[in-house]
């Protein structure tokens, strides 16, 4: 027998019956395993019988044993009884014993235990139809077209040597050793180092003070760490870099002219590069306004819903966010702890960071699965198929692409099911959207 109460915070408590048969199962099934952790003199280690085991070490030695193995199935039937969908596992407490003197108890019933569960909190959509929503724009200008010029200017650019003292974006060729209380430290030590004045590439105000000398001049420069710096043992420390400069140059670009454009790109002439550089941009600015505007729309129709979501849910999301970044980090080369390092963070700081987003995540996804079950959206069969197919088109041969689209189990013919539905409810939003005026 189980009741449900409905507690604040998305949970429930269930409580629920163990009878005494089920107990006495549950230690019947774990007696074999059990007896082995008590040593009866007479007997092999795990061979005394079960009542000279009770003798010597009272009647409840094997409750909780019996109780753990029985209970799952208890909480199972009670959750289908009374329709629960769990969304994390549950908190069990015994509340009341039989054999520890428990007299409330219906007659043949051994345990009262209860099931604390987090589920599914009760959606309430809100407008999700002619939301209105600003559009942004991005506009392309003469400046953004002529940066991407440039770009191909300084890749093609040439460094020519200068005989005149250090100006700020200069690159210098120099030789340097620094150290910490006339000590040497690791990485301190360079020669014939090129380094670009006004880059930030090296600690704060070392390459300002380079700005000035001339090809062959030696200075010692005085420079104090960050206090948050990678290396802890140089961290807020004060050093001192000789310098010796080898080679003062200067970019030179090369000419914009028609006869660049026809070495840098596809076109005959200046204005047809602009121009084709200028449409490119143009349809990035789209693209991006466009996917503002949708992401604007769905996080409002989000925002509309009533739903208290749940802690557990918030974590979760937060957790696959992390992992992603620590994913993205080692991709780069770097692991999740050295980032730590490097920027001075440590974990319960980075997850922090997160959990806005997390949450919005969560109410996101809460307010599609909703929004499909009142509309009645689904993917067709033709639909899912395609899906499998577009999928099967990333992989090498004919032959795997076969193997991969007859091979489609439910698992994958769910997550397009899934991923289809989302998209439709998408369009849902999107058809309906009004533009907000600004």
């Amino acid at each position: 027998m189980s009741t449900v109460t409905k507690l604040e915070g998305s949970k429930v408590k269930l409580t629920i019956e163990m009878t005494e048969e089920a107990l006495e199962a549950g230690i019947r099934r774990e007696y074999p395993r059990a007896a082995k952790r008590y040593n009866i003199p007479g007997f092999r280690k795990g061979k005394a019988p079960r009542k000279v085991i009770e003798n010597a070490y009272g009647p409840l030695v094997f409750l909780e044993d019996g109780f753990d193995s029985a209970y799952p199935a208890l909480y199972e039937e009670a959750v289908k009884e009374h329709d629960i969908k769990p969304i994390d596992n549950p908190a069990i407490e015994i509340e009341a014993v039989r054999m520890l003197g428990a007299e409330d108890l219906p007659e043949g019933v051994a345990i009262r235990f209860s099931a604390t569960v987090p589920v599914m909190p009760k959606v309430t959509l809100g407008q999700y139809k002619g939301i209105e929503v600003e559009k942004p724009e991005y506009n392309v200008t003469d400046e953004a077209v002529d940066s991407e010029i440039e770009k191909a200017r300084r890749e093609r650019a040439r460094l020519v040597v200068v005989e005149r003292p250090v100006e700020n974006g200069d690159t210098v060729n120099l030789n340097y050793s620094g150290s910490v209380d006339g000590v040497k430290f690791d990485g301190g030590t360079a020669e014939e180092q090129e380094l670009r004045i006004g880059s930030g590439a090296f600690i704060p105000g070392f390459e300002e003070q380079l700005v000035g000398m001339s090809i062959g001049e030696d200075k010692d420069i005085t420079v104090t760490f960050p206090s948050e710096y990678h290396a802890p043992e140089l961290a807020g420390k004060e050093a001192v870099f000789a310098i010796h400069i080898n080679d003062i140059s200067v970019e030179e670009l090369p000419e914009l002219n028609d006869d660049f454009a026809k070495d840098a790109s596809d076109f005959e002439t200046v204005e047809e590069w602009r121009n084709s550089e200028r449409k490119k941009l143009e349809e990035t600015a789209a693209q991006r306004a466009a996917t503002e505007f949708e992401n604007r729309a769905i996080e409002a129709a989000a925002a509309n819903c009533e739903v208290e979501i749940p802690e557990i849910l918030i974590e979760r999301e937060t957790d696959r966010m992390v992992e992603d970044f620590a994913r993205m980090l080692s991709q780069q080369g770097l692991s999740i702890d050295m980032y730590m390092q490097f920027s001075g963070s440590d974990k319960e700081a980075l997850r922090a960071s997160y959990r806005e987003s997390a949450e919005k995540n969560v109410r996101i996804r809460m307010m599609f699965e909703k929004l499909i079950e009142v509309e009645g959206i689904k993917a067709t069969d033709e639909e899912i198929m395609e899906e499998v197919r577009k999928f099967a088109e990333g992989f090498g041969d004919d032959a795997a692409k076969e193997r991969f689209i007859n091979s489609a189990g439910e698992d994958i013919k769910s997550y397009f099911s899934d991923r289809i539905a989302v998209d439709k409810a998408v369009k849902l939003i999107m058809d309906n959207v009004l533009e907000k005026q600004a």
